[in-house]
């Protein structure tokens, strides 16, 4: 048979041809373009998606260091605590689910809601348990785990809550942590939903340190999410165990020195700075934090007229009353001033139509710069400090570490102030200048002059270390640090803390309530006056609280190689003498307590006269062969 093509009118068109062939070609490239998308350009990103489809993950939660006493007593430690999450590939009512933990827990639906979004927002995995309540009590979480059953997608999550075993002892020290805040979530990426941060005290100052790294877990879940193989893709690594240098009896001893008196203690190691025990009272339970705050339990402790979230130790300023002559006396004897000039007291200083008086009606007599720290006179340091002038007593004073920070690690500390005459005149600029009468007022650290008492613990303890203002430690195994050099010199100093010690020997003197046989003793008295009441003088027991004076104590005490400065500052508390001296000697009691001695009448210290003591007072041998040592060392 005889084949026959058909004319060229019937065959296919040439372009219909190329254009189909075109088209398998544009597909084929299309085809391939897309498997180099999805294979090459975009390989890794659909391995992922695979693989999280797979795997799930969770994070395991590490150990917050501990916080330790210098003996290793725990004071901050790790509990049990559960949350509730909610896992949104198993739940089939989400708004539903969100409804009823709100009913469980009280907590409002709007707060619920809240946080699921931000842990949504955290987390794009739809298995992933995404946090809704940080914390539940026990009551609670034995209700409502009776019916999950009924609830899918909504589990219960064990996690760690801080505990602080000694509660309101340490909490001005230690502060607390809480549940992380936007702006913490900022700060520390690494934060999840839930988690918590250091909020006050050492937990905030040191929360680097003590906060630790989470490990991850990875589960391979099959379709239905059941669990098939699990493996720890990194392990939690806890946060540092952190040794205080507190010691948590003698904490224990001070705070019951204080008895229900507002104020505060520092008792610290004038060689490397450490501090040994910081007490502020009244004091707060900083547990209650670590879980849920009531709303009454806050305003309890906000509105509470004693202010027991305060620390006073570095957030309150005091007028230091006569402590402030212990720097004074220094810098006079910087001026030049001859220890043994000599200035009549009769009681009173008059200038103008004001009338400056001496604590002591009738006045001193003759006192010289010794007698007038022994004794504590006004008049003297009116004298004196009007001759030296505010702007030498202001820039003496800086140099000895008030008006600026120690460095102490504690948030929010304050630095006081030590007034001059341009610190004057850019606060008040509708006053005249700077008036004499405000230098008395200064010169007895009264005025405009107000200190914290962790400077003054600074202040004595350069006087015992070589003139050192040392940086107070609570961290035991950090290294001394020095602030800066006091301005004085060794023979100065020696000149001041012999005059201290005499204050605690002489029968007159203001600080004999801490007087010892086994160790030697030194210390100033001081009587802040909170307002000014006119000229006749009440008793503290006849005013009313909030005018009382505040009661210091300033002190050392040195017993073989130990050696320790001792502040009290009484809010309200009336003298120096009467109310902060019994607590300087119970502290001490705890320091020495190897030696115990029933009480000792007042003694009579190197260069006291005959007549100052009464006739029926024991001498103890001694006391006076430790003042005669110490003035022989002091001499050389």
């Amino acid at each position: 048979m005889r084949i026959q093509l058909d004319s060229d009118g019937n065959q296919l068109p040439k372009l219909g041809l190329l254009i189909l062939q075109g088209c398998v070609l544009f597909l084929f490239f299309f085809l391939v373009l897309r498997l180099w998308y999805l294979q090459i350009l975009r390989g890794d990103y659909y391995e992922s998606r695979a693989h999280s489809n797979r795997w799930k993950d969770a994070q395991i939660y590490a150990n917050r260091g501990l916080i330790l006493d210098d003996k290793g007593v725990i004071l901050a430690e790790n509990s049990p605590a559960y949350s509730i999450a909610l896992v949104r590939e198993d739940c089939p009512d989400i708004p539903a689910a969100l409804a009823q933990v709100s009913k469980w827990t009280g907590l409002s639906g709007q707060d619920i809601q809240v946080n699921y979004n931000r842990a949504r927002k955290e987390s794009s995995q739809s298995f992933a348990p995404l946090i809704l309540v940080p914390s539940v009590d026990f009551d609670q979480l034995a209700r409502i785990e009776s019916q999950l059953v009924n609830w899918p997608g909504l589990v219960i999550l064990s996690r760690q809550r801080r505990y602080y075993t000694h509660g309101n002892m340490f909490a001005h020290v230690l502060g607390y942590v809480s549940i992380a805040s936007d702006d913490d979530h900022k700060k520390f990426p690494e934060l999840s939903i839930g988690d918590t941060v250091g909020k006050q005290g050492l937990e905030v100052v040191l929360e680097d340190r003590l906060r630790g790294i989470k490990g991850l877990n990875a589960f391979e879940v099959d379709v239905h999410g059941r669990q098939l193989f699990k493996r720890v893709e990194y392990k939690p690594k806890g946060g540092e165990n952190i040794r205080l240098s507190l010691d948590v009896d003698l904490q224990r001893a001070a705070t019951a020195a204080m008895g229900n008196n507002a104020g505060c203690i520092v008792v610290m190691e004038p060689d490397s700075g450490k501090l040994r025990a910081l007490v502020t009272l009244p004091s707060y339970d900083n547990n209650i934090f670590t879980a849920k705050l009531s709303g009454a339990q806050w305003a309890l402790l906000r509105d509470d007229p004693r202010h027991p979230l305060h620390n006073r130790v570095i957030q309150s300023v005091y007028p230091p009353g006569s402590v402030f002559k212990l720097p004074m006396a220094n810098m006079l004897l910087q001026m030049g001033v001859d220890p043994n000039e000599t200035v009549f007291c009769n009681g009173q200083v008059t200038l103008g139509n004001r009338v400056f008086r001496c604590w002591k009606k009738g006045g001193h007599g003759r006192v010289n710069m010794t007698r007038s720290l022994i004794e504590s006179c006004d008049v003297y340091y009116y004298q004196m400090g009007d001759r030296a002038g505010i702007d030498r007593i202001h820039d003496f004073a800086i140099k000895s570490g008030f008006g600026r920070l120690t460095g102490i690690d504690l948030p929010y500390e304050k630095s006081g102030l030590v007034p001059s005459k341009a610190w004057k005149r850019a606060n008040f600029p509708k006053d005249p200048g700077w008036q004499r009468g405000e230098n008395y007022n200064t010169s007895i650290g009264q005025g405009f002059t107000l200190v914290t008492p962790v400077q003054m613990a600074v202040y004595v303890s350069s006087l015992l270390n070589g003139g050192k203002l040392m940086k107070p430690l609570l961290v035991d195994n950090d290294d001394p640090v020095i602030t800066g050099m006091a301005p004085s010199t060794e023979k100065e100093r020696k000149f001041i803390v012999e005059g201290m010690r005499q204050t605690v020997y002489d029968a007159r003197g203001t600080a004999k309530r801490i007087l010892r046989t086994d160790a030697v003793m030194g210390g100033k008295t001081g009587t802040a006056q909170v307002i000014r009441l006119g000229d006749v003088r009440q008793k503290t027991e006849e005013m009313a609280y909030q005018h009382r004076d505040h009661a210091w104590m300033v002190s050392w005490g040195i017993k073989g190689n130990k050696k320790y400065v001792v502040v009290v500052m009484v809010e309200h508390g009336g003298g120096g003498s009467s109310a902060a001296g019994p607590v300087v000697k119970a502290v001490y009691d705890h320091l020495f307590a190897e030696d115990v001695y029933g009480p000792l009448p007042p003694v009579v210290a190197s260069g006291a006269a005959r007549q100052d003591v009464n006739i029926d007072e024991v001498y103890t041998e001694e006391v006076l062969k430790a003042a005669e040592d110490w003035q022989k060392e002091a001499a050389e």
